[in-house]
């Protein structure tokens, strides 16, 4: 298997930093192939910008999806954008792994994704119809391929449970795993999350260790989340609203579920 580990974290020496070198150690052992997009150590530029598309025309109003189209089609994008989507074509899975900063991934993988996830490599692709209504939401050039989140946050385990004050850990990441990763066709496998990390010492992180290692050995067989493909028929096209006599009288993020 060929898989994808894009990490951010400033500081390798952390926990984050720990727990990157054992997966990359364990993946490798286990002879799979294994890339590191190291976003801090890349310097990676976390602003998608007029830069990105050195040969647009200058003086030209800048539209970001107008010039990532135009460039991705004629091979002008920023070199780095380019390499990043040859490590994802290479790629049997990816792995997103990020601190929970403020409810959300940090900045600098929020560009990674703005920057990377061209028009027509990522999003506008396929046909709008009365039927179909482009290749995403379980449909896209990243269907086939399977994604896999590793968080990390300092909260306990109970701030993130339906009831707790932070809100439910699968609604916060539901942005990611459903727009980001499904959005494109990737098969999204539960997220490994780790907890009150400040209270981390050596017997809890080799429990980490083992349960992190046990999912990343089932990487291939894990059930992904099962989300209801867009074109599938759960939904009316175009309103792309869900079916009435699927989960009637629900909204949320949970209808989106099978």
């Amino acid at each position: 298997m060929n898989v994808l580990l894009v990490y951010a974290h400033p500081e390798p020496r952390s926990l984050n930093g720990s727990l990157r070198d054992f997966t990359v150690n364990h993946l490798q052992q286990a002879g799979h192939a294994v890339q590191v997009s190291d976003l801090y150590a890349m310097n990676w530029k976390a602003v998608l910008d007029a830069s990105d598309y050195p040969e647009r025309e200058a003086g030209a109003p800048f539209n970001p999806s107008l010039e990532s189209k135009h460039a991705f089609q004629h091979g002008t994008q920023a070199a780095d954008i380019a390499r990043e989507q040859e490590k994802l074509r290479w790629a049997d899975t990816v792995l997103l792994q990020f601190p929970l900063w403020w409810f959300a991934m940090p900045a600098i993988l929020k560009g990674w994704v703005e920057r990377v996830y061209a028009y027509g490599f990522a999003y506008g692709v396929g046909e709008h119809s009365d039927t179909h209504w482009g290749d995403r939401y379980g449909e896209g050039l990243m269907k086939g391929k399977r994604a896999m989140l590793v968080v990390t946050t300092g909260g306990w385990e109970s701030h993130y449970s339906p009831r707790g004050v932070n809100g439910p850990i699968d609604d916060l990441l539901f942005p990611i795993h459903h727009g980001i990763l499904y959005y494109p066709g990737f098969d999204v496998l539960p997220p490994f999350v780790v907890y009150r990390t400040s209270r981390m010492d050596e017997a809890r992180f080799a429990q980490v260790r083992e349960a992190l290692g046990q999912r990343l050995d089932t990487l291939g067989t894990t059930a992904p989340i099962p989300f209801r493909q867009q074109n599938g028929g759960a939904y009316e096209i175009p309103a792309l609203t869900l079916r009435a006599d699927l989960a009637p009288d629900e909204t949320g993020f949970a209808i989106h579920v099978a």
